[in-house]
């Protein structure tokens, strides 16, 4: 992703509401830990308000608005209506204990991207930043290849309520800030080198890479009613197969056979893995078995298994080339951005006139 297009993406988000959890992957292979809850992913955080004096007693506070930002007021029924918006996408994720919680941290949240959005559009106007047909096109291709799987600019608009019109503004809003972050930050963007070596030798814990096992399997599962002669029954026919394998039967061709795991479609093939990725007696099994070693049977809560490991990779340092390099000048980047972004709105907010009202 380049620099810019990289920050395009991050002040649409910002502008955005959120999705809510999703995952339209399929089946997982039978042998995966069981998956945690995901939750609704959240948009980047954004500077909190600065606590300013309330109106005089003696000027009359009118009854209805909640905040006033250089003559841009917002009412409480605009607030109360964009709450219950964000509280009808996120209530059935939340347990009711915590919905009190939640709908206060939104107004907050609401009342604080009120006071950004409206800084950052009259500074745009002042400095007359646009956006071109062609700029809006590129930043759509690059919001479409940031969605998560199976999810469409059709379906986000949906979720969050937006007409194609109201998204395409969204979208040139969030490359006129674009701008006038780079315009701020005097185009200098990527970090030197010395930046870079800084942070690797600072940070050199987190480029060790784990020890890692590429495997492929072949499962005859359980089923929760199974008696003990089922069982036996079925490690038999596990033992066969593992027998027609080591007689020079082809492993792929078997899995896609016999396998009733729906890694079969792959031929078995269950990528690579790190410890604590797999239930404990398959991972046991796959990281001591030898690279190209068909194991014995293992038995898991899952079934009967058989193993064979297809690549084994030792616990290692990344060097500082390549994909290290790529990856600590993307997030040296994006924390350049994040910062010029955060001193941007830093000195709108001190050059503004902001009187928040009570809720």
């Amino acid at each position: 992703m380049s620099h810019q297009r990289c920050l395009i993406f991050i002040t649409i988000c910002l502008l955005l509401l959120s999705l809510t959890a999703c995952n339209p992957g399929g089946e997982k292979p039978a042998v995966s830990k069981s998956d945690t809850q995901a939750a609704a992913p959240q948009p980047p955080p954004v500077q909190q308000p600065v606590p300013q004096s309330p109106p005089s007693p003696a000027v009359a506070i009118p009854a209805n608005l909640v905040v006033d930002v250089d003559g841009h007021k917002m009412t409480k029924e605009q607030l109360n209506i964009e709450v219950d918006k964000r509280m009808l996408v996120m209530k059935d994720q939340l347990p009711q204990d915590r919905l009190k919680e939640v709908k206060a941290n939104v107004k907050k949240r609401l009342i604080d991207d009120f006071v950004t959005r409206n800084l950052l559009l009259d500074e745009i106007n002042r400095q007359k930043i646009t956006a071109t047909d062609k700029d809006i096109g590129d930043a759509f291709d690059q919001l479409k290849s940031n969605l998560p799987q199976g999810v469409t600019i059709e379906e986000l608009m949906k979720k969050n309520k937006l007409t194609r019109e109201q998204m395409n503004e969204e979208v040139r809003l969030g490359i006129q800030i674009n701008k006038l972050v780079l315009a701020s930050m005097g185009g200098k963007t990527t970090p030197t080198n010395k930046e870079i070596n800084s942070f690797y030798r600072k940070n050199k814990d987190k480029f060790q890479m784990p020890e890692s096992v590429h495997v492929r399997h072949i499962l005859v599962a359980k089923a929760a009613g199974d008696d003990e002669k089922t069982r036996a029954e079925k490690r038999r026919k596990a033992e066969d197969i593992r027998k027609q394998l080591l007689g020079g039967a082809d492993f792929a061709e078997t899995a896609i056979k016999s396998s009733d795991c729906p890694s079969k479609q792959a031929g078995g093939d269950l990528g690579t893995f790190q410890r604590g990725q797999m239930v404990k007696p398959f991972e046991d099994a796959a990281f001591s078995q030898k690279k190209d070693e068909l194991g014995p049977v293992v038995e898991t809560d899952f079934g009967y298994h058989i193993i064979e490991v297809l690549e084994k990779n030792s616990s290692k340092t990344m060097n500082l080339d390549g994909e290290a390099k790529e990856k600590i000048t993307a997030f040296l980047i994006q924390q350049k951005h994040q910062q010029a972004f955060d001193r941007l709105i830093k000195g709108l907010r001190g050059k503004a006139k902001i009187v928040y009202y009570g809720q």
